[in-house]
């Protein structure tokens, strides 16, 4: 928490129903920024709220299908991308 008093206003389905919260600016949520939608502002900084820890993905898989793997390899080097600030 931060030390950073705060409430929970909207429990969500998922990370949609998140996303619509924040854009309906029902409060805020740790987004990364390859997730967050498009519109939403970074105010981390500007509320002094403590910086994201990063997250380490990992796909596992045992595709055959050739058209499968490619897609697989396709996603894996999505998540390698690097994010503009």
């Amino acid at each position: 928490t931060a030390g950073i008093a705060w409430a929970e206003v909207f429990v969500g389905g998922g990370s949609s129903a998140v996303a619509a919260a924040v854009m309906a600016g029902l409060g805020v949520s740790p987004l990364a920024r390859r997730t967050a939608p498009p519109g939403t502002v970074d105010v981390g900084p500007r509320l002094g709220l403590p910086a994201l820890a990063p997250i380490e993905v990992m796909l596992h898989s045992r595709l055959s299908d050739p058209r499968l793997a490619g897609a697989l390899r396709g996603l894996a080097a999505a998540f390698r991308m690097p994010v503009a600030a």
